[in-house]
């Protein structure tokens, strides 16, 4: 049996509807998002695909399900905030930030899985509606922008690459190749078409530049949430989520067991590895840093703060981006503490 199976076996149930490709709930706008009223021991969604949150005395929340009368703070972000990795929907950073680290407010998952910044952004603004009054946002998030920002100008156009963008523009091009034969090369007015564009742009960005791309697509979707935050007088904290290889360079032996078996079937040091440096996270840190400040925006990088949390043998991650349910008790705590949250 696998290191995976064994340590984290939770993860199968993850793999199997929230990862299979052919089990994808494509949505518009969202391009996808989870599946609706779905039920297992480890995770279960709403009606509307959010997870639900457990808070004291058996209390459960959800943005498409119950909902408290008064005010309430969100976590949003993508698959770390929505708590891929937790055994339960108990083990999650906004279930441990209700019931136990900031119990005041109870606190909602407005999280994404695999969702970039634009499409946390569109995700608020499609179900902020339904949502009592809003105390606290924290955009637990930035991993996924960087990540994106190594693949080529066309795949991220204006608004930033998504995952599964290449099963988009597939489909697309598949689509146009097919009206384009059946119009014989006429145009909607019968004139001949003109001539295939050139090739697309393929070059990989540098690390420098995929940072610059992050920083800026990150900030100015920040800049909206602020925008949007004040005028709810909601008070608004971007987090710059973990990576384990920016907490730590030497993982803790069960992680090292999980990643080497994941790095055997998967490719994350050739897409990631240039971002995954301690080097990489400070110069993207800073940027960050410095635009919210300029913006007004709480900032909080809390890879050293758990960095310094933390022994060499404590286990917090299941892969290098998830966490283990004491990794996300841990986390929660020390964003409690961070942020004076009560």
């Amino acid at each position: 049996m696998s290191h995976r199976a064994t340590l984290t076996p939770q993860m199968l149930q993850y793999a199997e509807k929230f990862d299979d490709r052919g089990d994808i709930r494509w949505m518009p706008y969202l391009m996808y998002f989870h599946a609706a009223d779905h039920r297992s021991e480890v995770v279960n969604t709403d009606r509307l695909g959010f997870r639900l949150t457990h808070g004291p005395d058996g209390a459960t929340a959800s943005p498409g399900g119950p909902l408290p009368e008064g005010p309430v703070r969100l976590l949003a972000g993508s698959s770390t905030a929505f708590g891929i990795g937790a055994s339960s929907d108990r083990h999650t950073l906004p279930s441990w930030l209700w019931s136990k680290h900031a119990p005041s407010v109870p606190w909602l998952n407005f999280a994404g899985r695999s969702h970039n910044s634009t499409q946390e952004l569109l995700l608020f603004t499609l179900y902020r509606h339904l949502l009592p009054q809003i105390d606290e946002i924290v955009l637990f998030s930035g991993f996924n922008n960087l990540g994106l920002s190594r693949l080529p100008a066309p795949i991220r156009g204006d608004s930033g690459a998504f995952f599964n963008c290449n099963d988009f523009y597939g489909q697309m091009e598949e689509l146009r190749a097919g009206r384009r034969k059946a119009s014989g090369g006429r145009g909607l007015f019968g004139g001949r078409r003109q001539a295939e564009p050139a090739p697309a742009d393929t070059r990989v960005p540098e690390l420098a530049e995929q940072i610059e791309l992050a920083v800026e697509l990150t900030l100015r979707h920040l800049d909206s949430w602020r925008l949007l935050a004040q005028g709810m007088g909601a008070k608004l904290t971007f987090v710059l989520q973990p990576l384990a290889t920016w907490v730590r360079e030497t993982p803790a032996p069960q992680e090292r067991l999980l990643f080497d078996e994941l790095d055997a079937i998967s490719n994350f040091g050739e897409v990631y590895g240039d971002i995954s440096s301690m080097a990489a996270r400070e110069a993207y840190s800073k940027e960050l840093r410095s635009g919210c400040e300029q913006m007004g925006v709480r900032f909080l990088d809390l890879n050293p703060v758990v960095a310094d949390a933390i022994g060499q043998d404590d286990w917090l991650f299941v892969d290098r981006i998830h966490f283990t349910d004491d990794g996300h008790d841990l986390v929660a705590g020390l964003l409690a503490r961070q942020l004076d949250l009560t």
